[in-house]
């Protein structure tokens, strides 16, 4: 099933827009194309490597700042382009969006002298610390009736190894960090984004080498929710300054990625209309009061049919995408709010599209309801995207494209070689 374009770049330059990225994965460059598709912006993107998703690209440019460097160079950095870029005459204040919780953080921490040249979709800074901790989630959650699943809060705080209680949860149960944030600051022998763990040994053993890698944070234990990876649907919203939601989409999930650093991050899924999920998403929003842009990860409970919320990252997702491919551009919505200061209708999805970074072939394996294999091959044929084919780009990034779609059938056989009921 051969990839089809997006939408074609049609924009004149905008001069009045302009972007500034800090990141180099494949969710930066999505936000890129999603900028130059809509205003023809060639944005600027600063990182520690100038890897595949955002090398030899046409449509940005790129600050290398070395593997070495710190938080500190990073922010530096920043501010030496947003210095540059207000000294060029008729220069614009960039918008500057990040898309990795530690990287939020670090904007978040240096929102005032970064805010001297930058527009910043922030959250505020108890509203972040809030909803990018998966245990005050939960808690916000049943405070309005958003589903979740039923969750235990183990505490490093100090570095010292909590007691494991009963969790009265069934076995295997989910862990994973509160705060993704936090978790990347610490490394250990077979560190994973999510563990499934089967009894109470494991878990153990799991609070024993957290401890030991000097972890001072909190990690979520939850209850397994049943079904593999087409039982999870995605969710990408943006709040403006007003606070009403004027982005908001989603689609289901095919298939997720399933190496240790990247488990969960879906690597295809189509468009699709979920209504009583999406009310859940707004009243959660405005709840807590959100702004700027959000993704929210969500299952459906084979056993009672309910939507359970498992969490909402405080940026746009690596996957983000299939929101402007499907007629959604992202960029529409902050540069509304905050460079053009005006009011919006809702911007939603208006074409059931599938997007995928794996090859079909591959895709079709583990999609193993016939129905639904049915449906999304037809989806396909109608329109199927991947983030880093754009038409506008030369030779060499066609042919990385290719060779990461490749890459993907190496690493599925290697971390999931079949699919299972519970996509681990």
């Amino acid at each position: 099933m051969p990839d089809t374009p997006a939408h074609p770049y049609v924009a004149a330059s905008t001069p009045e827009v302009d972007l500034v990225l800090l990141g180099g994965d494949i969710g930066i460059y999505a936000l890129a194309r999603a900028f130059h598709e809509r205003y023809g912006v060639v944005s600027t993107v600063v990182t520690r490597k100038v890897a595949g998703p955002v090398a030899d690209s046409t449509i940005l440019k790129t600050v290398e700042l070395g593997m070495s460097a710190t938080e500190d160079e990073m922010i530096a950095a920043l501010l030496q382009v947003g210095r540059d870029k207000a000294a060029r005459p008729g220069g614009t204040r960039p918008v500057l969006l990040a898309n990795a919780d530690f990287l939020v953080a670090l904007l978040a921490a240096h929102r005032e002298e970064l805010g001297e040249f930058y527009h910043l979709p922030l959250l505020d800074d108890d509203v972040l610390a809030a909803v990018a901790d998966k245990a005050t989630f939960s808690q916000m959650c049943a405070e309005i009736d958003v589903p979740t699943p039923r969750t235990v809060v183990l505490d490093f705080e100090g570095g010292t190894a909590p007691e494991v209680p009963e969790l009265h949860l069934g076995w295997p149960v989910v862990a994973k960090a509160s705060r993704s944030s936090a978790y990347s600051a610490v490394s250990f022998p077979g560190k994973r984004k999510v563990f499934e763990i089967a009894d109470r040994a494991q878990l153990v053993d799991l609070v024993g080498r957290l401890t030991a890698a000097g972890y001072q944070d909190r990690f979520v234990v939850q209850e397994m929710i049943p079904g593999d990876d087409t039982a999870m649907l995605s969710v990408t919203a943006y709040v403006d300054t007003r606070g009403e939601v004027t982005l908001l989409g989603g689609a289901q999930v095919l298939l997720e990625e399933h190496t240790p650093g990247a488990l969960g991050n879906p690597a295809a899924m189509f468009t699709t209309d979920l209504p009583e999920v999406f009310e859940q998403s707004v009243r959660f929003l405005q709840h807590s009061g959100y702004r700027g842009y959000a993704n929210f990860d969500v299952k459906i409970d084979p056993r009672d049919g309910v939507a359970k919320f498992f969490e909402v990252n405080p940026r746009i997702g690596r996957n983000n995408y299939y929101m402007t491919a499907a007629g959604a551009n992202v960029a529409e919505p902050v540069v509304a709010d905050l460079v053009e200061q005006r009011e919006m209708t809702r911007l939603v999805p208006r074409e059931e599209i599938l997007y995928s970074i794996v090859p079909w072939q591959l895709l079709r394996r583990y999609i193993i309801d016939p129905d639904l294999r049915a449906r999304v091959q037809a989806i396909g044929r109608r329109r199927t995207v991947h983030p880093l084919a754009y038409e506008v780009e030369g030779p060499k990034r066609r042919f990385y494209v290719q060779a990461a779609k490749l890459n993907q059938v190496k690493k599925f056989l290697q971390h999931y070689p079949r699919p299972s009921a519970d996509g681990f």
